[in-house]
């Protein structure tokens, strides 16, 4: 009975010895980690930012006309000057407008001249009708004429007077009628003007959407147009940076296709809106170089130097932990780990200040890879 007894015991054993040693593993035995000594030395406060090469001065060339597309001068990727012809409509039945109302401009010049020779003649009527009236006037004072004769004469003369202003009315419609040619011919002009399309500044051709043939509409795509004195880098930052961000402030910019390479820029303006859903906000960094490739739109990483210190303590920012909002480190003492609280200063990208709570020489600790267990107070470690 005894022997039977033990048998039925041994399982539990050994179950219960398997727990025992896995509670020691876990609550008792030191768990590794990775150290770091703090030191002092220089901190750039690094801003990174990632977002798109982008112009800031970008146009599409559209017609403003509705008319066939009869050339094209030139492709994406074509450097361009200020008022180079870019691209060109059928302009024959516009030529022909303008030469239409040319000649109707002419024509009522022609009618004013006409208009003015019949005012002249009509003064020079009028003025012989005056005479005339006048001779009536006295003949009849002196009853050497009959009555009859000067009726004659007044009535000549309101003849006169009549064609007069008819004549000066008719110069005044033909003037005006030469102000509606002229105008309609600047119109027909400025209408033969929109047949071309020119650069409105120095810059690139980014991209060709159309070629010769098709009848375009107003304010469609012909070509895509940047001005290269200004590109920059849009990226997106986080908004707990913005304190520390200021136009001016020197920065490099690390294209995708050029990974190993720094391109020196500066901040050339904030953002005054966030994202709502990122609380990211953008940041645009002129670039003073570009690669030899570029396209607008390439990817890129922006690292702005908000500020930098020298002699100051550092740490390297995977060691910090937060408790309660609060900064903290595990510090290394006679091998437990030691919660302790820290006051964080400037933020680099490789290390971090540290303003309070630690001294230099201190040995901080993390969990080293791989080791899903948090490090609790007091727990033992083991330093790989």
């Amino acid at each position: 009975m005894k022997r039977i007894s033990l048998r039925k015991l041994l399982p539990w054993l050994v179950v219960a010895a398997i727990v025992v040693f896995a509670v020691y593993r876990l609550k008792f035995s030191p768990t590794p980690v990775m150290t770091y000594i703090i030191a002092t030395g220089e901190v750039r406060g690094d801003v990174m930012g990632t977002g798109t090469l982008e112009a800031r001065v970008k146009t599409t060339i559209s017609p403003r006309i509705q008319e066939r597309l009869a050339e094209v001068l030139v492709d994406q990727g074509d450097a361009v000057k200020s008022g180079q012809l870019l691209a060109r409509l059928d302009d024959a039945e516009t030529k022909q407008q303008v030469a239409i109302a040319e000649a109707t401009l002419t024509a009522a010049r022609a009618t004013v001249e006409r208009v003015r020779s019949d005012e002249a003649r009509a003064q020079a009527v009028l003025k012989q009708a005056q005479q005339d009236h006048q001779r009536s006037i006295e003949l009849l004072a002196g009853k050497i004429t009959s009555q009859a004769d000067f009726d004659k004469s007044a009535e000549a003369l309101h003849v006169a007077e009549a064609d007069l202003k008819s004549a000066q009315a008719a110069i005044v419609e033909a003037e005006s009628q030469v102000f509606t040619d002229e105008k309609t011919l600047l119109y027909q002009k400025e209408h033969l003007a929109f047949t071309e399309m020119r650069s409105p500044y120095d810059g690139l051709v980014t991209r060709r959407d159309r070629d010769p043939g098709g009848i375009v509409v107003p304010g469609s795509s012909i070509l895509q147009l940047v001005a290269t004195n200004e590109i920059w880098v849009s990226a997106w930052v986080d908004e707990t940076a913005m304190t520390g961000l200021q136009a001016g402030q020197p920065a490099r910019v690390v294209f995708r296709s050029e990974p190993a390479k720094n391109y020196a820029g500066e901040v050339a303006r904030l953002g005054r809106e966030a994202d709502r859903e990122t609380r990211e906000f953008l940041v645009d960094v002129r670039v003073k170089e570009l690669p030899e490739n570029w396209t607008i739109g390439q990817r890129a990483e922006v690292f702005i130097e908000a500020g930098k210190k020298s002699g100051v303590l550092l740490m390297p920012p995977q060691f910090i932990r937060w408790r309660e909002g609060k900064a903290g480190v595990f510090v290394n003492e006679h091998g437990h780990a030691r919660w302790l609280g820290v006051t964080l200063g400037l933020r680099g990208l490789q290390n971090v200040e540290v303003t309070q709570g630690l001294s230099a020489g201190e040995q901080i600790v993390r969990p080293v890879e791989g080791q899903k267990q948090p490090l609790t107070d007091g727990q033992r470690i083991k330093v790989k």
